[in-house]
């Protein structure tokens, strides 16, 4: 279980993955060399699964983000999951309990490109499209809480 050090460590690296080594021993108190030990034992153990960079989808011309409910028609549920998996524009997807199996997030270029790709699952699925007006809340991790706290 990740220690209080460790929830700095992670911490600090959500806000900013590319943080140097001295950067992340100053926010711990730690020396560079134990902070590069605690990044490897988090990354072994799983905790830590990789670094990222965030790209506004905008930037390459995908001025729409759809929400996308999928419901496949009777066996055709690993269809339309390798369907979604093989769709570029598919940038996130959900296998989900209740009436819908999936729920997916669309970057599309246009209307068009968004009806061309729901067209592909409609022989195999039923949709309900939501166009996303915001974001208020990104993608984020919940609270960082340890162990024996509430």
């Amino acid at each position: 279980m990740p220690d209080e050090i460790d929830r700095i460590l992670i911490n600090a690296l959500m806000e900013d993955s590319r943080l140097s080594l001295k950067a992340l021993s100053r926010a711990s108190g730690l020396s560079s060399p134990s902070v590069a030990e605690r990044l490897r034992r988090l990354e072994e153990r799983g905790v830590l699964t990789g670094y990222t960079v965030n790209v506004d989808p905008k930037s390459f011309g995908y001025m729409l983000q759809a929400i996308v409910r999928v419901r496949p028609l009777p066996g055709q549920m690993h269809a339309i999951e390798r369907l979604i998996q093989g769709t570029p524009e598919f940038t996130e997807c959900d296998k989900v309990t209740g009436e819908d199996c999936f729920v997916a997030r669309l970057n599309v270029q246009s209307m068009e490109q968004l009806d061309a790709i729901l067209d592909k699952l409609a022989d195999q699925a039923e949709t309900n499209t939501a166009i996303v007006k915001a974001s208020p809340v990104k993608r984020r991790l919940p609270p960082l809480i340890l162990a024996g706290q509430s």
